[in-house]
């Protein structure tokens, strides 16, 4: 268990370079995709650093050895719909047999409140360990709910994965979930009047998806 609070700024060169260019205004869709891909392959490597392995007898070309596996049941993936679907196509590279769950949620037009339209998660979630996805950590309204919901259902260790944070998300989701930890490529000067994180890179959702 990682301690409360906890915020993890993965600073390697390669995830600010693919960072940075993710940021740029005229990065196109289909270059857009993929960097967000490339960028949850390292963040996922950081945030299974820890994870526990157990030793199984194999037999390599020369001889037998005890050798290290992710101990069983191995994480679900939790993307929150629809940005983080980015997210989940380059955790699937690296944790293929991983289970994957979807929470839908939707800001209320003229409104400051958020509705859930979809949940569905593995039935064996309890016992698996969580990795919620999603590319921004803005308000924090959203992690929270989907957090919330998780927690009825996971008695396991859960993480919150994004590409960009602001410190007024971070701050609002740990004074509700201060034992999951964030896992993030930066954390980034603040929110604007409309909530969007600056200098940050624009919606996800629409520049994964072209619709902006």
């Amino acid at each position: 268990m990682l301690k409360p609070n906890y915020v993890h700024i993965i600073d390697h060169p390669l995830v600010q370079h693919k960072l940075s260019l993710l940021r740029k205004k005229e990065t196109s869709t289909n270059k857009f995709r993929s960097l967000m891909r490339e960028l949850s392959l390292l963040l996922g490597y950081e945030v299974t650093r820890n994870f526990k392995t157990t030793l199984e007898t194999i037999e390599t070309p020369m001889t037998t050895m005890d050798a290290p596996f992710l101990m069983r049941p191995k994480p679900a993936l939790i993307s929150i719909l629809r940005a983080g679907n980015g997210i989940l196509d380059g955790m699937l590279e690296l944790l293929p047999s991983a289970k994957v769950g979807h929470i839908g949620l939707y800001r209320q037009e003229n409104a400051n409140s958020i509705v859930e339209y979809y949940f569905k998660v593995p039935d064996d979630i309890a016992s698996r360990d969580v990795l919620v996805l999603d590319p921004m950590l803005a308000t924090g309204q959203s992690a929270v709910i989907a957090v919330n919901r998780l927690k009825k259902k996971c008695s396991r260790q859960i993480f919150f994965v994004c590409i960009l944070a602001a410190p007024e998300g971070i701050e609002y989701f740990h004074s509700v979930h201060p034992d999951v930890p964030i896992y993030t490529a930066s954390v980034d000067e603040r929110l604007n009047e409309k909530n969007y994180i600056l200098p940050g890179l624009g919606d996800a959702g629409d520049r994964l998806y072209g619709t902006q």
